[in-house]
């Protein structure tokens, strides 16, 4: 078995969590497998990063730095973790399945002409993957017979690294011709909220169709979120009827979260959303309707009005956080 290689993403110069869970994956990899792992970092002014990336057990992190990469251009991107898969004998390149994860790994696995697994849950000693299908009803056992092999990792399935060592850093440097550089960055629109990210709270408040209007999810919804600290999700049922935007949708063709605590208001529970949800640590349902699929998975369960009920439940938080 060759080198294991784990593309590193940053978020305004730092390393975000599904990074270090790509790390995690990696570094599990390597001991079930064999061979070394590496990082690969790309960016412009990135060399704090690719240090603080050694920390977290990194054998070696392939650090680009140059302006070519200071934004995410998938041409550019894929190119330069093509030729660096090829240059450091690497046998499993390996992300999270994230945006960019998503929209970048197919790429480079085409461009190899190689096999790739997504949404991996779990790597096995014998080099199989486990990856959930049919929204999670099945788990499948995939082996992948290329001699290099691309895979994303679902960001809930591996815990984060953690700081274990010191590697090094080592410049690297690649080749972007003519055909590649024809994809250019025009703008960057964010998203801007106080209220953690998503797939990285410990807290999440989900609404459904059940609060009947966006405006609901503003009087009702929120005031709950901001009181426990809490992010904001919401079914896709929820999105589609124009209440919220799509970057608040978890499940199947949403995010996928797993935190500590998960709140479901006035969502049924359809499996495409119980795929996204259904490994949060501790799950509360309150909807009217006691037939509601989402009980069946949920912990703690309230059949109640939920314009009723979550108004006295985030005055119960405030008093208790008084």
């Amino acid at each position: 078995m060759g080198n294991i290689l784990v593309f590193a993403e940053h978020q305004q110069g730092k390393l975000p969590k599904t990074t270090l869970i790509a790390v995690q994956a990696g570094k599990e990899a390597a001991s079930k497998l064999g061979g070394v792992c590496y990082a690969a970092i790309l960016g412009s002014g990135i060399e704090a990063l690719a240090k603080e990336l050694t920390e977290y057990g990194i054998t070696k992190v392939l650090m680009v730095d140059d302006p070519s990469f200071e934004y995410y251009l998938a041409d550019a991107y894929t190119a330069a973790l093509e030729q660096l898969v090829k240059a450091n004998e690497v046998s499993l390149l390996l992300g999270t399945v994230t945006a960019v994860g998503k929209d970048l790994l197919p790429r480079v696995a085409a461009r190899l002409g190689v096999s790739m697994a997504s949404d991996v849950v779990a790597i096995e000693a014998d080099g199989t993957f486990r990856r959930p299908m049919y929204a999670g009803n099945v788990i499948a056992t995939v082996a992948l017979d290329s001699p290099i092999k691309v895979i994303s990792v679902r960001s809930t399935a591996f815990d984060a690294a953690q700081k274990d060592g010191q590697g090094e850093v080592e410049k690297a440097s690649v080749l972007l011709d003519a055909s590649v550089r024809k994809m250019q960055f025009v703008s960057y629109n964010e998203t801007k909220s106080d209220r953690p990210t998503l797939t990285e709270a410990n807290i999440v408040v989900s609404g459904g169709r059940g609060l009947k209007s966006g405006e609901n999810f503003k009087i009702v919804l929120e005031p709950l979120v901001d009181a426990l600290g809490a992010a904001m999700g919401a079914s896709r049922a929820a999105v589609d009827a124009g209440f919220v935007p799509n970057d608040l949708q978890v499940g199947q063709t949403g995010k996928v979260v797993a935190p500590d605590l998960y709140i479901a208001v006035g969502i049924s529970g359809a499996i495409q959303h119980l795929a996204g949800m259904k490994d949060s640590k501790v799950i509360v349902a309150i909807n009217k309707d006691s037939e509601a699929p989402i009980f069946n998975i949920a912990d703690y369960g309230l059949v109640a009005d939920l314009f009723k009920a979550v108004p006295e439940l985030t005055e119960e938080v405030k008093k208790a956080k008084a």
